[in-house]
């Protein structure tokens, strides 16, 4: 992959007097004097998503200048490299969580559990979780993305290698929790960065970005085909010894060491440049003026906008106060929910979050007994069958974000659509599961539940920062990974200590997947066409 250094001072900056012969001023909005009441109606804001004008009209304006420009220059190289370097986060995040799901039960078998009912483990996997979000996602709008963009797969790889080391089950679970919040904000800084980086001719990207996340399962379950399948006790041993269960280690060796690598091409190889929006949000014209023209040098595109227009449409709101200030962080809150319509839809966003949390692991950890219960014959009776299968569903959930960034640019789908269909296939999928008796139906079955549950994640990485306002988009985007996190304590604990020998957690289970298409169809934007602002 073809590397390039993107910082202030490189061959991306350049003299105003060396732009090129097609960046013509002449060709840019006249915005004249501030107050010139011309000047408000030469902006177009007809193509943006979210009416933020009353929230903040300095910012609304900068916002659709700066999204125009964005278009005007076009998709380049640059944002192709972003792909991959924000994908390496999706990646990375969704190793390490499957990391911790696919180690529990041999952790279990050699150390024991000191609380047998509780699923410690994913417990502690999801309250880091939570943790992360909150640390990564919050600190996007306050220090800038790019900071927390860079130092959260460092803390990944720390302690992903030093849990492989663990000599017990309460030791094992407290690392399993602090690398877990450092993959807990990923996906909240991948998808930001790069949906702000973007043209709205590529904005379907962002759900593609969802591939990389699946990629991230594949490596996972390939390495626990080798590692697990060879290193590991037996499902039926009764008694596990640390020789012979090396395999969980190896992976978390792997697994650590494969996250270091990534840091290291992030900070070194492809740097990631503060985002146009977030710099424009902190009233920086001048930054983002220069970082757009010399993008627009460096690749040959036009470029009309001048600094002028930005500066003659005044300060943005608390811009002049300090970052750290209670009322420019009380702010980044409260904006989330300034008007109705924008009320509304993180009111829904966040319970799509919510359930989704929920349900996902109080029907992982109730799905095994039920069917247990009718003695279904899975064809995990040996290591290698086991995550031989777990290693083929997740190439097939590699598919699910491909259809996704199809499908959100389908004029009578969308994105409200794409998740409303997929939503209500994974639930038909999910209820069709608990019927499965043969090897074969297991595998065909939960391969089919990888796609379609891909569809509705892709969908929803993407969609979420595109209805939050880019001035708090972090904030608003950690907001619902917390949400999600707390209903996964609550599915976790419930899936724990429920009776499990009832068919009651599969219809609450089944309840819970047809909220989700009824809260996807509820959402009020419809952002295929449209700019984030």
């Amino acid at each position: 992959m073809a590397t390039a250094t993107l910082g202030r001072d490189d061959a991306w900056h350049h003299d105003e007097k060396n732009v090129p012969a097609d960046v013509d001023d002449k060709s840019a909005v006249d915005l004249g004097h501030p107050d010139n009441t011309d000047t408000n109606s030469s902006i177009d804001l007809g193509n943006e998503l979210i009416d933020t004008s009353k929230i903040d009209l300095v910012l609304t304006r900068k916002m659709a200048l700066i999204n125009k420009t964005i278009d005007e220059i076009g998709i380049t190289p640059y944002q192709w490299k972003l792909f991959f370097l924000n994908g390496f986060g999706y990646a990375a995040d969704s190793l390490l969580v499957s990391c911790q799901f696919i180690t529990q039960r041999n952790v279990i078998q050699e150390f024991g559990n000191p609380n047998p009912p509780l699923q410690g483990v994913s417990l502690a996997s999801q309250i880091g979780l939570l943790a992360g979000a909150a640390l990564w996602g919050f600190s996007a709008d306050i220090i800038g993305r790019r900071l927390a963009f860079n130092s959260s797969l460092f803390v990944c790889a720390v302690f992903v290698l030093l849990t492989g080391a663990m000599p017990n089950y309460i030791s094992f679970c407290a690392f399993i929790a602090i690398y877990s919040a450092g993959a807990g904000g990923n996906y909240i800084l991948d998808a930001t960065n790069f949906i702000e980086f973007l043209p709205v001719s590529h904005s379907w990207l962002v759900t593609l970005l969802a591939a990389w996340w699946a990629i991230g399962y594949i490596i996972t379950g390939f390495f626990a085909w080798w590692f697990m399948s060879d290193y590991s006790c037996q499902p039926t041993a009764k008694i596990c010894l640390k020789k012979d269960n090396m395999g969980w280690r190896y992976l978390h060796f792997t697994a650590g060491a494969l996250c270091l690598i990534l840091a290291l091409i992030r900070v070194f190889a492809i740097k990631m440049r503060h985002t146009p929006k977030y710099l424009i949000s902190n009233n920086r014209d001048e930054e983002v003026y220069e970082d757009l023209k010399a993008q627009a040098l460096k690749y040959n595109r036009p470029f009309s906008l001048k600094l002028e227009q930005l500066r003659a449409l005044g300060e943005i709101k608390n811009a002049h106060k300090s970052r750290w200030s209670l009322t420019r962080i009380k702010h980044h809150f409260t904006d989330l929910f300034r008007t109705v319509k924008l009320a509304y839809s993180t009111t829904v966003i966040i319970l799509n979050w919510f359930f989704i949390g929920t349900v996902s692991p109080l029907y992982g950890v109730f799905l095994p007994y039920y069917l247990a219960s009718r003695n279904a014959d899975l064809g995990g009776n040996t290591n290698y069958y086991t995550w031989r299968d777990y290693a083929i569903n997740q190439v097939m959930g590699f598919i699910g974000p491909c259809i996704a960034a199809v499908l959100v640019e389908h004029k009578w789908l969308g994105r409200r659509g794409t998740l409303a269909i997929s939503a209500a296939a994974t639930t038909a999928l999910q209820i069709g599961y608990t019927q499965i008796t043969t090897p074969a139906q297991n595998l065909g079955v939960s391969c089919a539940i990888s796609v379609v549950s891909n569809i509705y994640y892709g969908v929803l990485y993407a969609y979420t920062p595109e209805i939050l306002p880019a001035a708090h988009r972090g904030t608003g985007y950690a907001i619902c990974v917390i949400v999600n996190r707390i209903g996964g304590i609550i599915g976790v604990v419930v899936g724990s200590y429920a009776n499990v020998n009832t068919v009651t957690p599969l219809w609450v289970c089944a309840g819970l997947y047809g909220a989700l298409v009824i809260t996807s169809l509820a959402l009020p934007f419809e952002s295929r066409g449209k700019r984030t602002v």
